[in-house]
């Protein structure tokens, strides 16, 4: 057998683990050690256990990711979802589909200051649902709604999966905040876009709600700037150069707090679990990083990556054909994996075939998030899918996915523009960096 054909099964077995109900992380670090057992002897995979799970995650530049996480859990604690909410209603509310399209805006917005998807999903639905529900919206229009939303909290940075993909690529963080800025934008706008084709084809899904009177609207928008200052503040830093992208993380993790603090949402319940929370989440995400690296090791072992690159280069196909291939690729495993396993499993085999094919990495990083994005609503198990359902009583998964299709099809479309317009993630990067 092949160096790289063992590695071809290696990354096939990892798969069918994981279809199996293991761990990402467990299945990764197994399938890891195990090759490499099986090319360098029980020596190295000693040394490889005893050496890859500290060296994995100990670098300075991880600790950005317990602080994002912290951001996020404060900021869910401040209630700055319900503002969100009730502002953006108040301009858009009346027009029909309105609460939907704001439903889309205040997941973009507090996705913004959360950097998680799941989360934006489980916070903006439970404001977002009773009211969609209070008046006569359907329930798969309405659920789909929330859970597309939510994958915006993926790529409008500060983002986890951007934040994990640069360290893994040894991409400008910062660059890669800026270059989501745009696609985020665009995945927003054609969210609601869709939403608005569909209430026009068929009005009976999403009535039209009350107009808020102007001095009404205008006395809300003092409630949204908690949001915009926090935002501002940790994305504007890093463009300005005040922060470092770890710098900016702890600024924003100190400012949600604060505002949890000026709003009475932080208690020393809510405290505790707060911090309960962000360890949670951080062990969970560091434990998958050392399975990743326990696997890495024995990917480059079998030079699956080196043959991978030659092979694409005999092959005669052009680097838009490709990309493609892997857009398919990662379609097809977004419906049975969640994004942060897939981004840790393939972009240390895929990054050299992208630098390879002489394709920018800030471009390739937005792109493959933007994949990732589509996984985490695509049946038949998008997490973004469950977490709806599990956050909204009486709400089956079959109406959740009822309603998915038009979100799916905007979201293609976005991909798309963004391979067909590179500039559309670039320019931003190179105009300010």
């Amino acid at each position: 057998m092949t160096l790289p054909l063992l590695g071809l099964g290696g990354f096939i077995a990892a798969l069918l683990l994981i279809a199996f109900g293991f761990p990402v992380a467990v299945a990764m670090g197994v399938i890891g050690v195990a090759g490499y057992w099986w090319l360098n002897g029980w020596m190295g995979a000693a040394y490889v256990l005893g050496s890859a799970p500290f060296e994995s995650i100990f670098p300075y530049s991880f600790s950005v990711i317990p602080l994002f996480v912290m951001m996020g859990v404060f900021a869910s604690h401040a209630g700055l979802s319900k503002s969100l909410f009730e502002v953006i209603n108040g301009f858009i509310g009346h027009v029909r589909g309105g609460l939907a399209v704001t439903t889309v805006g205040a997941s973009a917005v507090f996705g913004a200051i959360c950097g998680s998807s799941l989360a934006t999903v489980a916070t903006i639905g439970r404001v977002a649902m009773p009211e969609m529900r209070r008046h006569d919206y359907d329930d798969a229009l309405s659920s789909a709604t929330v859970a597309a939303g939510g994958t915006l909290g993926v790529l409008i940075p500060p983002s986890i999966l951007l934040v994990i993909y640069g360290l893994l690529t040894q991409s400008s963080i910062g660059q890669l905040f800026i270059g989501a800025l745009i696609p985020g934008l665009l995945g927003a706008g054609l969210y609601a876009l869709a939403i608005l084709v569909v209430v026009r084809l068929r009005p009976e899904l999403a009535p039209a709600a009350a107009r808020t009177a102007w001095r009404g609207r205008l006395s809300l928008l003092w409630r949204i700037w908690p949001v915009l200052l926090l935002f501002g503040l940790v994305i504007g830093g890093i463009y300005l150069g005040w922060f470092s992208p770890t710098e900016a993380a702890a600024v924003g993790a100190v400012g949600a707090f604060l505002l949890a603090l000026v709003s009475g949402g932080i208690t020393r319940a809510t405290l505790r679990a707060s911090v309960l929370e962000t360890a949670a989440l951080t062990g969970m995400i560091f434990f998958i990083l050392i399975g990743a690296a326990l696997f890495n090791f024995f990917l480059e072992g079998t030079g699956l990556p080196q043959f991978l690159i030659a092979q694409i280069e005999s092959s005669g196909l052009s680097p838009l054909a490709v990309m493609v291939l892997i857009l398919l690729f990662y379609i097809v495993l977004g419906c049975f994996m969640d994004s942060m396993s897939m981004i840790l499993l393939t972009v240390p085999l895929l990054a050299p075939v992208a630098m390879g094919l002489d394709f920018d990495l800030i471009w390739f990083g937005i792109v493959v998030v933007t994949v990732a994005e589509i996984g985490l609503i695509t049946p038949p198990i998008g997490m973004n899918l469950f977490v709806i359902q599990a956050t909204v009583k009486g709400l089956s998964q079959s109406t959740v996915v009822r309603g998915i299709a038009p979100f799916i099809l905007a979201d293609i479309l976005r991909l798309a523009l963004l391979v067909a317009f590179p500039a559309l993630v670039l320019w931003l990067p190179r105009a300010m960096f």
